[in-house]
């Protein structure tokens, strides 16, 4: 079948090279210029795509991600099966993803992979922490879909933190897309100058009880004050076996991405770059010192691309507080 669907794969691919462009397009100008003119995140629509991608390609089961992504006004989904249709056409006949997305092994992950790999990664630690907690806190929520799947689970108090024009373009999107979103406390907060537990508290978050806080792909945004002015308070208010999952990215990853288009396009809707570590050499020690500094303590990692001789670019990084 793989070289069936390789025979099928390749004259499709030189055919559709005109509708991926298209198609590209399309969904470009929806997550950049949409994204700003509603004034929400276009990187939050970036890893939706990825995500979208990831469930229509047998990846990862995620049916609330599909019908949000169809609901919004900021991404294509029609745009999404142009760019992408030869290759899922290639995986519905061979059984297996091929070139993209893709499921590398650990230490391989290219940049390429991030989006998929850092997700599946996320998962992982999630589906092994939920059972053991009482509150699921999603902070900086953008279009995660956790909340809305297995993850949202009965007996677990489910919160999103975002600020507030982005929380509301989401709720109406999930309300357009018939994803029940009843269980779920929208608190609306600005990391950089409100106190996160004072909003969960007003929104119902019980301080005396074990909680995840998931905050994926947020760090890289915020100065590093920021950043550990928001662990610092993670790490006083939370009762003990609290989780803290959370990514972090290397110095140098954040230095490629401001000299490409990508960074470009950040200075253009206004999401600049801010927070690294150096994890060019000896990269498990930079972080544990970072993690320790702070009063908490490192359980799993995954640093992805750590196999390079450059060091990872990131890490996804079970913290217990």
């Amino acid at each position: 079948m793989t070289l069936l669907s390789l025979l099928v794969y390749i004259p499709l691919q030189m055919l559709f090279i005109p509708l991926a462009i298209v198609g590209f397009v399309l969904v470009a100008w929806r997550q950049i210029g949409v994204s700003k003119k509603l004034g929400v995140s276009q990187t939050a629509v970036e890893i939706l795509n990825g995500r979208w991608t990831m469930h229509v390609f047998g990846l990862r089961e995620d049916e609330a991600c599909a019908g949000l992504a169809a609901a919004l006004p900021n991404t294509s989904v029609a745009g999404l099966w142009l760019a992408l249709f030869p290759l899922w056409l290639k995986y519905r006949i061979s059984g297996k993803p091929f070139l993209y997305p893709r499921i590398p092994e650990p230490g391989a992950e290219s940049i390429a992979d991030m989006v998929v790999t850092r997700t599946l990664y996320f998962d992982r630690v999630i589906d092994r922490v939920i059972d053991e907690v009482e509150q699921f806190v999603v902070m900086g929520a953008g279009y995660d879909t956790r909340a809305y799947g297995d993850f949202g689970k009965e007996g677990v108090k489910l919160f999103e933190l975002d600020q507030a024009n982005v929380q509301q373009h989401k709720r109406q999107a999930l309300a357009d897309a018939g994803v029940s979103s009843e269980r779920v406390h929208f608190v609306t907060v600005d990391f950089g100058s409100e106190d996160l537990f004072e909003a969960l508290t007003g929104a119902g978050y019980e301080p005396n009880r074990r909680s995840l806080f998931l905050w994926e792909g947020v760090s890289l945004y915020l100065p590093e004050a920021d950043v550990r002015r928001t662990m610092h308070r993670l790490g006083e208010s939370a009762p003990a076996g609290s989780v803290l999952l959370a990514d972090f990215y290397a110095e140098r990853f954040l230095a490629i991405v401001k000299k490409s288009v990508t960074g470009k396009v950040l200075e253009y809707t206004d999401e600049g770059l801010g927070f690294g570590l150096p994890f060019a050499s000896d990269h498990e020690q930079v972080l544990t010192e970072f993690i320790e500094s702070e009063s908490m303590t490192v359980g799993e990692t995954f640093f992805l691309g750590h196999a390079g001789d450059k060091g990872p670019y990131m890490v996804v990084a079970e913290v217990i507080l």
